[in-house]
Protein backbone atom coordinates (compact mmCIF):
# COMPACT_ATOMS: atom_id res chain seq x y z
CA UNK A 1 0.00 0.00 0.00
CA UNK A 2 1.11 3.34 -0.72
CA UNK A 3 2.08 5.66 1.53
CA UNK A 4 0.11 8.65 2.85
CA UNK A 5 1.97 11.89 4.64
CA UNK A 6 0.93 13.89 7.92
CA UNK A 7 2.31 17.36 8.24
CA UNK A 8 2.90 18.78 11.67
CA UNK A 9 4.42 21.86 11.64
CA UNK A 10 5.48 21.97 15.39
CA UNK A 11 8.25 23.41 16.44
CA UNK A 12 7.90 23.87 20.95
CA UNK A 13 9.93 20.82 21.38
CA UNK A 14 13.05 22.39 20.02
CA UNK A 15 15.20 24.05 22.28
CA UNK A 16 17.42 25.47 19.36
CA UNK A 17 17.82 28.82 18.26
CA UNK A 18 16.64 28.27 15.08
CA UNK A 19 13.22 26.24 16.23
CA UNK A 20 10.62 28.61 14.74
CA UNK A 21 12.38 27.62 11.56
CA UNK A 22 10.79 24.55 11.75
CA UNK A 23 7.89 25.32 11.49
CA UNK A 24 8.84 26.68 7.53
CA UNK A 25 10.66 23.70 6.92
CA UNK A 26 7.41 21.38 7.21
CA UNK A 27 5.24 23.74 5.34
CA UNK A 28 8.29 23.82 2.74
CA UNK A 29 8.09 20.03 2.48
CA UNK A 30 4.90 19.61 1.99
CA UNK A 31 4.23 22.12 -0.82
CA UNK A 32 6.22 19.10 -2.94
CA UNK A 33 4.25 16.15 -1.32
CA UNK A 34 0.73 14.69 -3.30
CA UNK A 35 -2.00 16.80 -2.38
CA UNK A 36 -4.43 13.77 -2.24
CA UNK A 37 -2.89 11.98 0.30
CA UNK A 38 -1.34 14.80 2.10
CA UNK A 39 -3.16 16.18 5.75
CA UNK A 40 -1.71 19.00 7.73
CA UNK A 41 -2.13 18.88 11.63
CA UNK A 42 -3.02 22.31 13.13
CA UNK A 43 -0.09 23.43 15.83
CA UNK A 44 -0.91 26.18 17.96
CA UNK A 45 1.10 29.93 17.91
CA UNK A 46 1.63 29.68 21.58
CA UNK A 47 4.71 28.29 23.29
CA UNK A 48 2.52 26.58 25.73
CA UNK A 49 3.55 26.07 29.22
CA UNK A 50 5.43 23.35 31.46
CA UNK A 51 2.70 22.40 33.89
CA UNK A 52 5.52 21.93 36.64
CA UNK A 53 6.52 18.44 34.23
CA UNK A 54 10.26 19.35 33.78
CA UNK A 55 9.64 19.83 29.84
CA UNK A 56 9.23 23.18 28.74
CA UNK A 57 6.07 24.06 26.68
CA UNK A 58 4.32 20.65 27.79
CA UNK A 59 0.73 22.02 27.09
CA UNK A 60 1.23 22.52 23.53
CA UNK A 61 3.12 19.23 23.05
CA UNK A 62 0.15 17.44 24.65
CA UNK A 63 -2.53 19.50 22.00
CA UNK A 64 -0.21 18.40 19.03
CA UNK A 65 -0.14 15.05 20.37
CA UNK A 66 -3.64 15.20 20.56
CA UNK A 67 -4.13 16.31 17.42
CA UNK A 68 -1.80 14.38 15.86
CA UNK A 69 -3.06 11.18 17.07
CA UNK A 70 -6.98 12.15 15.79
CA UNK A 71 -5.49 12.20 12.54
CA UNK A 72 -3.66 9.27 12.36
CA UNK A 73 -6.57 7.29 14.00
CA UNK A 74 -8.36 4.83 11.47
CA UNK A 75 -5.71 4.88 8.73
CA UNK A 76 -4.17 1.87 7.16
CA UNK A 77 -0.77 1.57 5.48
CA UNK A 78 2.01 3.46 6.23
CA UNK A 79 2.14 6.90 7.30
CA UNK A 80 5.38 9.55 6.56
CA UNK A 81 5.33 12.10 9.62
CA UNK A 82 6.99 15.19 8.15
CA UNK A 83 7.80 17.73 11.42
CA UNK A 84 8.72 20.09 12.90
CA UNK A 85 10.37 18.52 15.47
CA UNK A 86 11.36 15.05 16.61
CA UNK A 87 8.73 15.58 19.24
CA UNK A 88 6.25 15.00 16.34
CA UNK A 89 6.96 11.06 16.25
CA UNK A 90 5.65 9.97 19.89
CA UNK A 91 1.76 9.57 18.67
CA UNK A 92 3.16 8.36 15.02
CA UNK A 93 5.16 5.54 16.42
CA UNK A 94 2.37 4.67 18.69
CA UNK A 95 0.10 4.37 15.69
CA UNK A 96 2.41 2.23 13.88
CA UNK A 97 2.50 0.06 17.02
CA UNK A 98 -0.91 -0.35 17.49
CA UNK A 99 -0.88 -1.47 13.65
CA UNK A 100 2.00 -3.90 14.17
CA UNK A 101 1.33 -5.20 18.41
CA UNK A 102 4.90 -7.05 19.16
CA UNK A 103 6.03 -6.78 16.15
CA UNK A 104 7.57 -3.13 16.00
CA UNK A 105 11.27 -2.20 15.81
CA UNK A 106 12.41 1.67 15.67
CA UNK A 107 15.53 2.66 14.04
CA UNK A 108 16.67 6.24 15.42
CA UNK A 109 18.79 7.52 12.80
CA UNK A 110 19.90 10.96 14.41
CA UNK A 111 22.68 13.21 15.92
CA UNK A 112 21.12 12.95 19.40
CA UNK A 113 20.03 9.80 20.98
CA UNK A 114 17.13 11.52 22.84
CA UNK A 115 17.36 9.05 25.62
CA UNK A 116 16.80 11.89 28.16
CA UNK A 117 13.95 12.26 31.16
CA UNK A 118 12.43 15.52 32.60
CA UNK A 119 15.25 14.37 35.57
CA UNK A 120 18.00 14.40 33.11
CA UNK A 121 17.53 16.82 30.66
CA UNK A 122 19.75 19.54 30.91
CA UNK A 123 17.49 21.53 28.39
CA UNK A 124 14.24 20.46 29.36
CA UNK A 125 13.20 20.29 25.61
CA UNK A 126 11.44 17.48 24.45
CA UNK A 127 13.10 17.10 21.17
CA UNK A 128 15.62 15.21 23.57
CA UNK A 129 13.62 13.12 25.38
CA UNK A 130 11.46 11.23 22.49
CA UNK A 131 12.67 8.43 22.37
CA UNK A 132 12.80 7.45 26.09
CA UNK A 133 9.74 8.05 25.65
CA UNK A 134 8.71 5.95 23.13
CA UNK A 135 9.82 3.19 25.15
CA UNK A 136 7.59 4.53 28.01
CA UNK A 137 9.90 6.35 30.36
CA UNK A 138 9.15 9.82 31.19
CA UNK A 139 6.68 12.71 32.10
CA UNK A 140 2.61 11.49 32.23
CA UNK A 141 1.02 12.10 29.09
CA UNK A 142 4.35 12.55 26.94
CA UNK A 143 5.17 8.63 27.30
CA UNK A 144 3.70 5.47 25.37
CA UNK A 145 1.43 2.92 27.39
CA UNK A 146 2.45 -0.33 27.59
CA UNK A 147 0.74 -1.70 25.50
CA UNK A 148 2.37 0.79 22.57
CA UNK A 149 5.51 1.39 23.93
CA UNK A 150 8.62 -0.07 22.06
CA UNK A 151 11.22 -1.75 24.34
CA UNK A 152 14.84 -1.12 24.16
CA UNK A 153 15.69 -4.21 23.03
CA UNK A 154 13.62 -2.73 20.03
CA UNK A 155 15.78 -0.26 19.64
CA UNK A 156 18.80 0.70 17.01
CA UNK A 157 20.25 4.37 17.21
CA UNK A 158 22.62 5.19 14.13
CA UNK A 159 24.52 8.14 13.65
CA UNK A 160 24.53 9.69 16.72
CA UNK A 161 27.32 12.21 17.81
CA UNK A 162 26.18 14.16 20.18
CA UNK A 163 25.53 12.20 23.66
CA UNK A 164 25.22 13.74 26.94
CA UNK A 165 26.50 11.99 29.73
CA UNK A 166 23.65 10.61 30.79
CA UNK A 167 22.61 9.03 27.73
CA UNK A 168 25.98 7.40 27.29
CA UNK A 169 25.08 5.96 30.94
CA UNK A 170 21.77 4.16 29.90
CA UNK A 171 23.22 3.21 26.24
CA UNK A 172 25.65 1.30 28.55
CA UNK A 173 23.90 0.08 31.28
CA UNK A 174 20.66 -0.91 29.07
CA UNK A 175 22.93 -2.80 26.15
CA UNK A 176 21.41 0.18 23.64
CA UNK A 177 22.64 -0.74 20.11
CA UNK A 178 23.77 2.43 18.92
CA UNK A 179 25.73 2.30 15.32
CA UNK A 180 27.97 5.28 14.59
CA UNK A 181 28.46 7.20 11.45
CA UNK A 182 31.30 5.22 10.61
CA UNK A 183 29.89 1.84 10.93
CA UNK A 184 26.44 2.92 8.65
CA UNK A 185 28.05 2.97 5.37
CA UNK A 186 27.71 -0.42 3.92
CA UNK A 187 24.68 -0.34 5.56
CA UNK A 188 25.18 -4.17 6.87
CA UNK A 189 25.41 -3.70 10.24
CA UNK A 190 22.04 -1.99 10.74
CA UNK A 191 20.41 -4.38 9.21
CA UNK A 192 22.15 -6.71 11.35
CA UNK A 193 21.13 -5.20 14.38
CA UNK A 194 17.73 -4.73 12.86
CA UNK A 195 17.54 -8.56 12.18
CA UNK A 196 18.80 -9.08 15.92
CA UNK A 197 15.62 -7.36 17.14
CA UNK A 198 14.01 -10.78 15.81
CA UNK A 199 10.70 -8.18 14.48
CA UNK A 200 9.77 -7.85 10.75
CA UNK A 201 8.82 -4.16 10.73
CA UNK A 202 10.36 -0.73 11.64
CA UNK A 203 9.46 2.53 11.97
CA UNK A 204 12.19 4.98 11.05
CA UNK A 205 12.79 8.42 12.64
CA UNK A 206 14.95 10.52 10.55
CA UNK A 207 15.96 13.49 12.44
CA UNK A 208 18.23 15.80 9.34
CA UNK A 209 21.03 16.16 11.50
CA UNK A 210 21.77 12.98 11.01
CA UNK A 211 23.34 14.63 7.69
CA UNK A 212 26.31 16.26 7.71
CA UNK A 213 26.13 19.50 7.75
CA UNK A 214 27.47 19.99 3.76
CA UNK A 215 24.56 17.42 2.71
CA UNK A 216 21.95 19.87 4.46
CA UNK A 217 22.17 23.43 4.78
CA UNK A 218 18.61 23.67 6.81
CA UNK A 219 19.62 22.14 9.40
CA UNK A 220 18.47 23.06 13.05
CA UNK A 221 21.58 21.76 14.74
CA UNK A 222 24.85 21.60 12.94
CA UNK A 223 27.05 18.50 13.42
CA UNK A 224 30.22 17.43 11.15
CA UNK A 225 31.25 14.22 10.18
CA UNK A 226 27.34 13.20 9.94
CA UNK A 227 25.68 10.93 6.73
CA UNK A 228 25.66 12.17 3.23
CA UNK A 229 22.37 11.87 1.31
CA UNK A 230 23.63 8.94 -0.91
CA UNK A 231 24.62 7.15 2.29
CA UNK A 232 21.26 7.21 4.20
CA UNK A 233 19.37 6.36 0.91
CA UNK A 234 21.43 3.13 0.72
CA UNK A 235 20.60 2.61 4.21
CA UNK A 236 16.72 3.03 3.76
CA UNK A 237 16.76 1.11 1.22
CA UNK A 238 19.08 -1.99 2.31
CA UNK A 239 16.41 -2.20 5.22
CA UNK A 240 13.09 -2.14 3.27
CA UNK A 241 14.55 -4.97 1.34
CA UNK A 242 14.25 -6.96 4.22
CA UNK A 243 12.00 -5.35 6.67
CA UNK A 244 8.24 -3.84 6.55
CA UNK A 245 8.34 -0.45 6.81
CA UNK A 246 5.49 0.59 9.13
CA UNK A 247 6.07 4.06 8.83
CA UNK A 248 8.53 7.07 9.16
CA UNK A 249 9.26 10.30 10.43
CA UNK A 250 11.22 13.41 8.86
CA UNK A 251 12.54 16.09 11.04
CA UNK A 252 14.78 19.09 11.82
CA UNK A 253 14.21 21.00 8.47
CA UNK A 254 15.00 24.90 9.14
CA UNK A 255 16.03 26.48 6.48
CA UNK A 256 16.89 29.95 6.71
CA UNK A 257 14.68 31.15 3.81
CA UNK A 258 12.11 30.18 1.15
CA UNK A 259 15.14 30.61 -1.18
CA UNK A 260 17.60 28.31 0.98
CA UNK A 261 14.85 25.85 1.68
CA UNK A 262 14.48 25.42 -2.24
CA UNK A 263 18.21 24.77 -2.67
CA UNK A 264 17.84 21.71 0.09
CA UNK A 265 14.56 20.06 -1.02
CA UNK A 266 15.81 18.02 -4.07
CA UNK A 267 17.54 16.12 -1.44
CA UNK A 268 14.98 15.77 0.78
CA UNK A 269 12.68 14.69 -1.50
CA UNK A 270 15.12 11.80 -2.86
CA UNK A 271 15.38 10.97 0.69
CA UNK A 272 11.41 11.06 0.52
CA UNK A 273 11.75 8.71 -2.82
CA UNK A 274 13.80 5.66 -0.92
CA UNK A 275 11.13 6.02 1.57
CA UNK A 276 8.19 5.49 -0.29
CA UNK A 277 8.96 3.67 -3.66
CA UNK A 278 8.22 0.12 -4.15
CA UNK A 279 10.95 -2.00 -1.83
CA UNK A 280 13.22 -4.02 -3.93
CA UNK A 281 13.78 -7.57 -2.33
Amino acid sequence: MAPSFVVVPQWQGSVSPRAMRLSDGAEAIRGDLPYSVTREVPVPVEAGDSLDTGIDRFSTLMMVRERLTAALHGGAGPVVTIGGDNGVSLAAVEHASRQHPDDLAVVWLDAHPDLHTPDTSPSGGFTGMVLRAITGEGADGLTLDPGERVPLERVVIGGARAIDPAEDALIQDRGIVSLPVEDLDPPDALVAALRATGVGTFYLHLDLDVLDPSALAGLADLYPFGLSVDTLNRLITALRAEFELAGATIAGFAPASPEAATDDLPSILRIIGALTRPAQP
